[in-house]
């Protein structure tokens, strides 16, 4: 019987390889970046947003405990993207009267590199401490009034006196009451507030510089809000025939066109926030931890401030750090305790605690 000589591969069955070697040009050539962005934007700000949270919380705890605390500010996030795929293509077209026959070898490869590089900063120096140990401006403190922020809780949060009337205060493991004038002031300037009768501006002066005013309107104003504007200025000691005050920062009584805020340091803000930690009974027999308040306690603006502590994390919690063997966390449905960490986070913004440059800068290069 005579041999028949080899078949010749088909021109057919050298396309899919074609195909492939096409495809893996392509892919080559296709972009990247772009569909990085919503991602990282997103995952970086988020993580961030997490860090500072538990940041901030665990330095109020650390303060609680008499511990230094320290902060470290994200400088630049640098995330290096690389995608590399190569693909190979080969065969062999034999004679009609070879042995081997026909041969097609195909090869393909690819290579992802996702490189982070995160920049830390510890913050210290003297522009830090100045920052934190240095009373907020009280035209940062009524700025947020006029912004939105409920002023019972940003007054009770911020502001140890108002024209000589005591807040709620914890100094050297000490807790002393709100006067009961404050806690009413307090109730007063929120409904006052809520009706749109109380506002402040900003005034400029060549000499002078910038000067905060605050103003209540009598205009087109219900009696009733007119009663309560009454009732406050005889509790803060205000005279009637003045619609105008400015804000001062002092610890006692001002002139009479003055109301005196005695504004604590974002320091004092965080000791005072630390005051409200459920601290384990084995730290406090051992006194590593300032004595606790009593439960069942509220802040200045009725408001109840809870940060829990326990062995185990919680699984459903808006922050939560470990430190010293123990879990501290503040609850998701803890409102008032959310608002509050968000204040001093906000407040932190405003003091000068850092560089110039306060933002994390994020470069996303995609190669």
């Amino acid at each position: 019987m005579a041999l028949l000589p080899p078949r010749r591969a088909p021109l057919r069955s050298v396309l899919p390889a074609a195909s492939l070697a096409a495809l893996l040009a392509l892919g080559a050539c296709s972009h990247m970046g772009p569909g990085t962005v919503a991602v990282d934007r997103f995952d970086y700000s988020s993580a961030v947003a997490d860090s500072w949270k538990q940041q901030t919380l665990l330095n109020i705890v650390k303060l609680r405990y008499m511990d230094l605390p320290v902060f470290v500010d994200v400088a630049s996030i640098v995330a290096g993207y690389s995608l590399e795929t190569g693909g190979s293509l080969g065969g062999q077209i034999s004679s009609a009267d070879a042995v081997q026959g026909n041969s097609v070898l195909l090869g393909a490869t690819a290579k992802y590199t996702d490189r982070p590089t995160i920049t830390y900063v510890p913050l210290t120096g003297e522009r830090f401490l100045a920052g934190l140990v240095t009373p907020i401006d009280p035209k940062n403190i009524f700025s947020m009034l006029q912004s939105g922020y409920a002023a019972d809780f940003i007054l009770g949060l911020t502001v140890d006196s108002l024209n000589g009337v005591r807040n709620r205060s914890a100094v050297a493991g000490n807790i002393r009451e709100a006067d009961p004038e404050f806690i009413r002031v307090l109730q007063l300037m929120r409904e006052i507030q809520a009706a749109g009768a109380v506002g402040m501006r900003v005034d400029e002066d060549k000499v002078k510089g910038r000067t905060a005013v605050l103003f209540m309107r009598r205009n087109d104003v219900a009696p009733e809000i007119l009663a309560k504007q009454k009732e406050l200025r005889t509790l803060l000691h205000l005279p009637e025939d003045r619609q105008h005050f400015i804000l001062r920062y002092s610890p006692v009584r001002g002139e009479n066109d003055e109301l005196a805020v005695s504004s604590r340091s974002l320091l004092q803000i965080m000791t005072a926030f630390s005051s409200y930690i459920d601290v384990p009974q084995e730290h406090l027999d051992e006194h590593s931890a300032l004595p606790t308040f009593q439960d069942g306690e509220a802040n200045s603006s009725g408001s109840r401030i809870h940060i829990r502590s326990g062995k185990e994390r919680p699984k459903h919690a808006y922050a939560a750090v470990p430190y010293r063997d123990y879990w501290y966390w503040i609850e998701d449905s803890d409102l008032a305790a959310k608002r509050a960490l968000g204040a001093v986070m906000f407040f932190f913004t405003l003091a000068e605690t850092g560089s110039s440059e306060k933002a994390p800068l994020v470069t996303i290069p995609a190669q």
